[in-house]
């Protein structure tokens, strides 16, 4: 891929991840019989980095894997998805992060991610990819990793004159020292719920409600309200909503992570926030219509 294309960076996570179909989710205690299962490599991170690339940028990974067949796997995947992966380091001794997902009949899921080797992602590791963060544009960060690490990714690309953009899952408390680098916050309902005390966030209303409530934290900020939309809402007082494409739900295992690498690819590419933000609600919807298997 041209080096004259932007470069988007993703820090973050590398999992692989096992996903089981059945009719349900299973309750507490409660067996249930699946009816398939395979393998799928993933991580908010890899799956970020790898729908930027579709996106039609540079991408480039940091992260760590394992020295076992997962890790070997990650590694191929990221190489035959088109995402530099020079600076994904290899960890001896630790095994790779994994994850298991229970889908059920209507395409929801529910998951289980062992971190593994990501918690060992640190400082160092931003350091050894100097290269790349004097490169970045848009830096992609998540919660899948330590926090220190994330903050000193995003004060090296701030520092370098690129953008940093948080998609703050799994829900944790959002540190002050990390908010204060973020320029773009990326959360769905439940993590908007979790970072601004929100009752609820059931509707594309209350999205963007959310959304303004944020921007206490962070400059600009993105709710993903699944099946209703996407709200937007920044610290000048602008504010959006796109309400999502009707479409028929195959999975939505990993449309949060395309929305992400969409968004972000679009952002670079010289986009406005409104025309990024409608590229990355398409980009989610085309993958939601798309069978698992077809996605291999």
């Amino acid at each position: 891929m041209s080096d004259h294309l932007p470069l988007i960076t993703v820090f973050g996570s590398l999992h692989y991840d096992i996903t089981v179909h059945g009719p349900a989710r299973p309750r507490r205690g409660e067996t249930v019989t699946g009816t398939a299962w395979r393998p799928k490599c993933g991580g908010k991170g890899g799956n970020q980095a790898v729908a930027a690339a579709g996106a039609g940028v540079r991408a480039a990974m940091i992260g760590v894997v394992g020295d076992d067949d997962f890790g070997a796997t990650l590694l191929a995947n990221l190489d035959n998805k088109g995402v530099d992966r020079r600076f994904v380091r290899i960890e001896p001794g630790v095994g790779s992060g994994m994850s298991v997902a229970i889908f059920d009949a209507e395409g929801d899921y529910g998951a289980v991610i062992v971190s593994g080797a990501n918690l060992t992602l640190s400082d160092q590791d931003v350091v050894a990819a100097d290269e790349l963060v004097r490169q970045t544009r848009v830096l992609i960060l998540q919660n899948e990793v330590p926090d220190a690490a994330n903050v000193a990714a995003a004060a090296a690309v701030r520092a370098a004159g690129g953008k940093v953009l948080l998609n703050a899952a799994p829900a944790r408390v959002l540190s002050g020292e990390l908010a204060a680098l973020v320029d773009i916050l990326v959360v769905n309902a439940i993590e908007a719920e979790m970072l601004g005390g929100i009752a609820a966030v059931d509707t594309l209303d209350q999205a963007l409600a959310a959304a303004q409530a944020l921007t206490s934290l962070c400059p600009i900020v993105v709710v993903t309200a699944g099946g209703d939309g996407v709200a937007c809402a920044d610290r000048a007082g602008g504010k959006m909503t796109i309400p999502a494409e009707k479409i028929k739900v195959e999975s939505t295992h990993g449309a949060g992570d395309q929305f992400l690498g969409a968004f972000a690819a679009a952002l670079a590419s010289g986009s406005t926030i409104d025309d990024a933000l409608r590229a990355a609600n398409r980009a989610a919807a085309i993958l939601v219509n798309t069978p698992e298997i077809a996605r291999l």
